[in-house]
């Protein structure tokens, strides 16, 4: 192991993550923080030092596995029973004592850097490619890796690794993004994202980013988008098949917390606007399997865009799980039960490609 990766590793040890509802059959996460020094954004802004929290799971010198979020999400967000549960645990397809598993918390969300730590609507305006690069600053400068087994993504996280195969093609053996296409964010995804975000900039409670409380607005953003693109008809159908049962639902959604800021939720969802993985498919490398949704609302398989984009990628296949009352529309890849087989023999097939 390189001296870097020893200090990144030695300076996260002791600092256990308290996630008391997850499955004890994997080892405790921990915790550490890189400091990204002149981070360089795509709109020429520079911030002097740019805070990338992260956690990480496993034998730290197991193949490397850099595990992606999805929006508004957190690296210590998908150490849930549905996920984690399902991968990282003993004789799992990611076993944590064969893996180093590594959760970073995207620019803008959970610890890391983001706009409601001062900036506000000041922040610079981040997209994808800024919060790759951050990712690769993290791994590279602060872990000391230089070569990574697998990147995983679920939704933005999916983007995202589309993205790590184009940028930096010989860094991994493998890349699996789940709920996400590699083609340019429009149609139907783009349009609500847009709505969610005027929604809430109209607000008069907004003030232009000034707030003094957070904008009911923001609630209620959250909760439309959520029903209207994440679920599945099926699985809305099972849970929902009664006018009373329907508004119970609603009301626990809303009665639930709300995202925390609505500055970081509109960077958050706004980063996304010029997302575009197709222009560089053929420079992916990797083995790559595409894991969606036939259900999913935000990726609609009867588009045909995956299997047109999928032809110029030259080591990839896609996997779509059926839809049924059990599966989640944009949500089922956090349910790791419909995919962790195809998962396990794809890992196996997969050549490694260096360390």
């Amino acid at each position: 192991m390189s001296g870097a990766r020893l200090f990144a590793v030695g300076a996260i040890l002791g600092v256990l993550l308290p996630l008391s509802a997850l499955a004890a059959d994997y080892p405790a996460p921990r915790q550490g923080d890189f400091i990204a020094r002149d981070f360089k954004f795509h709109s020429g802004e520079v911030m002097h030092e740019l805070r990338l929290h992260y956690t990480t799971l496993g034998n730290p010198t197991g193949a490397p596995v850099l595990m992606l979020h999805g929006t508004g999400g957190s690296g210590s967000g998908m150490l849930t029973k549905a996920f984690a549960g399902e991968l990282f645990g003993p004789g799992q397809p990611l076993d944590a004592d064969k893996y180093f598993i590594i959760l970073p918390d995207a620019v803008g969300a959970g610890q890391s850097t983001k706009p409601s730590d001062g900036l506000r609507a000041k922040f610079p305006a981040y997209n994808y490619d800024d919060m790759v690069q951050a990712q690769y600053r993290l791994v590279t400068e602060g872990l000391g890796l230089h070569h990574l087994r697998l990147v995983m993504g679920n939704s933005m996280g999916g983007m995202q690794t589309w993205l790590w195969g184009e940028r930096y093609p010989d860094f991994m053996d493998a890349l699996v993004p789940m709920a996400s296409q590699p083609t340019a964010m429009a149609s139907r995804n783009w349009m609500l994202r847009r709505m969610m975000i005027e929604l809430i900039r109209d607000d008069p409670q907004y003030d232009n980013g000034n707030y003094t409380k957070q904008p009911p607005s923001l609630r209620l953003a959250s909760v439309f988008f959520a029903i209207a693109t994440s679920g599945g008809s099926l699985g809305y159908q099972k849970l929902a098949p009664t006018n009373a049962l329907a508004d119970k639902l609603v009301d626990e959604r809303l009665a639930a917390p709300p995202p925390r800021d609505a500055n970081d939720f509109i960077y958050q969802w706004g980063a996304s606007a010029d997302y575009d993985a197709a222009p560089g498919l053929e420079r992916i490398a990797a083995a790559l399997l595409a894991i969606n949704s036939a259900d999913d609302e935000r990726n609609p398989p009867e588009s045909g865009i995956m299997e047109r984009e999928l032809k110029r990628v030259k080591n990839g296949k896609l996997y779509l799980i059926p839809a049924s009352d059990e599966t989640r529309g944009h949500g089922t890849t956090g349910m790791a039960k419909f995919y962790a087989a195809e998962l396990r023999a794809f890992l196996a097939a997969a050549p490694s490609r260096g360390m």
